[in-house]
């Protein structure tokens, strides 16, 4: 097996960097985590999406690519194992969303472009969870950038996050997709929620490590 490459996916506000460092710290991988506060243009996007949805997305793209680059460089061709709180195909969920017409294209041109030869996933572990509970743990997490976050758009994204996830299984069907019902599952606050999401992943990794 290629040396593991675990990403988490999910909307926002789900608990994916929190699982991920708990991944980390459990299994010695290297944690990647995206950059989002550093994001210049994420505050104006949350007040006005229309006039500020390619500069973020742009950002978000290029600053993705390069961590992407990075770890693959430094830690995956080297045999270490990394778990990222982020799959970079997010990035097709929220343009699909949030950018129309020509600056569309352009993005979806540039987009193929950088991901052409990005290192694959060897799974990626999927959380999802009703809206009051994503807006639950935004609040509480309490980001000054996503005070503007309107309730609509993120039920949205949650929408698209689900159609979109099972398009993606359709097109790869060799790369498992662990879904976590972040309803049921608190991982932050209870242990034995926590163990249940280890027991998982671990069954994948000793299949992992069976094919090679």
């Amino acid at each position: 097996m290629k040396t593991p490459f675990i990403t988490i996916e999910g909307p926002i506000g789900v608990g994916k960097t929190s699982l991920a460092k708990a991944i980390a710290k459990r299994y010695q991988f290297h944690c990647l985590q995206e950059i989002v506060e550093e994001n210049p243009f994420l505050g104006k996007f949350y007040n006005n999406i229309d006039e500020w949805s390619f500069q973020t997305e742009m950002f978000f793209l290029c600053n993705r690519f390069k961590q992407l680059e990075d770890i693959h460089n430094n830690f995956l061709s080297h045999g270490k194992p990394v778990v990222a709180d982020y799959n970079i195909f997010k990035n097709l969920i929220f343009a699909n969303k949030t950018l129309n017409g020509n600056k569309h294209n352009k993005y979806l041109k540039i987009y193929n472009i950088l991901t052409e030869d990005m290192p694959e996933p060897s799974f990626v572990i999927y959380l999802h969870a009703s809206l009051d509970t994503l807006l639950k743990r935004i609040s509480k997490r309490a980001r000054t950038i996503e005070n503007n976050i309107d309730p609509q758009y993120l039920n949205d994204i949650s929408n698209d996050y689900e159609i979109f996830i099972d398009r993606w299984e359709k097109e790869h069907p060799l790369i498992p997709v662990i879904k976590i019902d972040g309803d049921s599952l608190d991982f932050v606050k209870n242990d034995e929620d926590l163990m249940l999401i280890f027991q998982q992943l671990q069954e994948h990794l000793t299949k992992g490590e069976k094919k090679q």
